[in-house]
């Protein structure tokens, strides 16, 4: 029977969710979810001097909006400290550690003359005799680390990765102040929490080595490991602020969609066949390992827009613009009763015009001109035309009819029907018609903008414009 998995997203508390770490609690998540498993969350903040508590809100609030749930409550790192000071202590009891009583002065010393020789470095104290100690003097607890072979991590994305013994140097797992090291805390996190699968980014790669090791000397299965490639800027190098390693709150406050990021995280880095759109309930059902590609992924925001431009466009109406409000309200739009009722009925031709929710402000502009308003430059010039006043009047007659305002169908196919009777192009009655309803703002299909201005508003702002 296929082991039902459990998999943990394992941050440290910097202040909000990367984007890169949301990526990695994405996999994992997928990973559990997708197979009836458990998703884990642990907050290693045993830095305390990094840690804060609004910290930690950040990130699980960067995960809910995700829309990324976990099992349990989020385990604090810190508060484990003394399961990790007794394992160390069992292997030190075990002879699978030994106390090493360097001091600092002396610890640079030995370390730059391991360098000089090309050799790995090693604490004298290994091989010493413990009686040979200063008296109550301070130690660290180092790993006993194997002298010879290698060390093979059998990596779900890498394949089989190799690491020369002589390379892996005895860790410490115990500071002189007491306080257990990184690598010791997560194998007994991982192992006491029975997490099975360890999906992580790449630069965790040389960690795996030493924390297969720890497993190893405890006699406790190893999970299986996936490193995952680092996601790299557009230009190839490491990714970095400048382009867009932003926290995932940052790309909800510029207008992204959770679906649309989660999509787009799903697809740096991971594939199945040609699909770019996959929605939730298809990720569950497809996401791998097998899948997840060995290169590094670039951050294309093109890309970003073209996924979220599709999740704008299946927003219901409603929806659409609930979510942008906000965004209109901190251009000081005035949404009043009549502008959100516009709104509203223009929602359907709006977002299928905007990438993000922040788009609405430019793209719904000619909603809210108040009137009378001066259309001046390039959008008056089609109503300085000779005949434009007069063909206008004819306009605004021929709508004034209330059951033409249906649909904006059935707008568009009545202004048809007009150019058709004069035997005039369409651009001569939707060039001048389009100046008066929009001043030139962008804008959809003439019909849409008099259906979402609605006929009193409409009938008026051509009213404004015949002299």
């Amino acid at each position: 029977m296929p082991q039902v998995p459990v998999t943990r997203f394992a941050p440290s508390p910097t202040g909000y969710l990367h984007i890169g770490g949301a990526r990695t609690a994405l996999f994992n998540w997928l990973y559990a979810r997708g197979r009836g498993g458990k998703f884990l969350l642990r907050i290693e903040d045993t830095d305390r001097a990094r840690h804060t508590q609004a910290a930690v809100e950040a990130i699980l609030d960067g995960l809910a909006w995700l829309g990324i749930d976990w099992d349990d409550d989020p385990v604090s790192q810190f508060s484990r400290r003394d399961r990790h000071i007794e394992i160390a202590g069992q292997l030190l009891a075990e002879a699978k550690a030994y106390r090493c009583y360097l001091t600092p002065e002396e610890l640079d010393a030995a370390r730059d003359k391991a360098r000089d020789d090309g050799v790995r470095f090693e604490s004298p104290w290994r091989d010493r005799d413990r009686a040979a100690a200063p008296e109550g003097a301070p130690f660290a607890i180092r790993f006993l680390a194997p002298r010879e072979g290698a060390t093979i991590i059998k990596d779900a994305v890498q394949g089989d990765v190799s690491f020369p013994n002589s390379a892996l140097d005895d860790l410490i797992i115990l500071r002189s102040n007491g306080d257990p090291t990184y690598n010791l805390a997560v194998v007994v996190d991982d192992h006491d929490m029975a997490v099975t699968h360890i999906i992580r980014g790449d630069d965790h790669l040389n960690n795996a080595a030493r924390q297969k090791q720890i497993y190893d000397a405890l006699g406790w299965p190893a999970p299986v490991f996936a490193h995952v490639p680092l996601i790299h800027g557009g230009d190839g190098a490491k990714l970095s602020k400048r382009h867009g390693a932003l926290g995932v709150e940052a790309y909800r406050d510029m207008g992204y969609l959770a679906d649309g990021l989660a999509n787009y995280l799903i697809r740096l880095g991971w594939s199945h066949g040609d699909d770019e759109i996959i929605p939730r309930d298809k990720a569950l059902e497809w996401f791998d390992l097998a899948g997840v590609n060995k290169a590094p992924a670039r951050l294309d925001l093109d890309k970003l827009n073209h996924i979220n431009a599709h999740y704008m466009a299946a927003l219901d109406d409603i929806e659409f613009v609930r979510l942008s409000i906000p965004f209109l309200e901190k251009a000081d739009i005035d949404l009043g009763t009549e502008n959100t009722a516009q709104l509203e009925r223009a929602a359907p031709f709006l977002k299928t015009r905007c990438a993000t929710l922040a788009d609405i402000v430019s793209a719904s502009e000619f909603l809210f001109l108040v009137r009378p308003f001066a259309v001046e430059g390039k959008a008056a010039k089609p109503l300085r035309k000779d005949g434009a006043v007069e063909m206008l009047k004819q306009i605004k007659e021929i709508l004034s009819e209330e059951a033409l305002w249906l649909t904006p169908e059935a707008l568009e196919q009545r202004l048809q029907t007009l150019a058709a009777a004069k035997d005039i192009g369409f651009g001569a009655i939707g060039a001048p018609l389009r100046a008066a309803l929009t001043a030139g703002r962008p804008s959809p299909s003439i019909g849409e903008v008099l259906y979402s201005l609605g006929r009193d508003e409409s009938l008026a702002r051509i009213g404004d414009q015949i002299h």
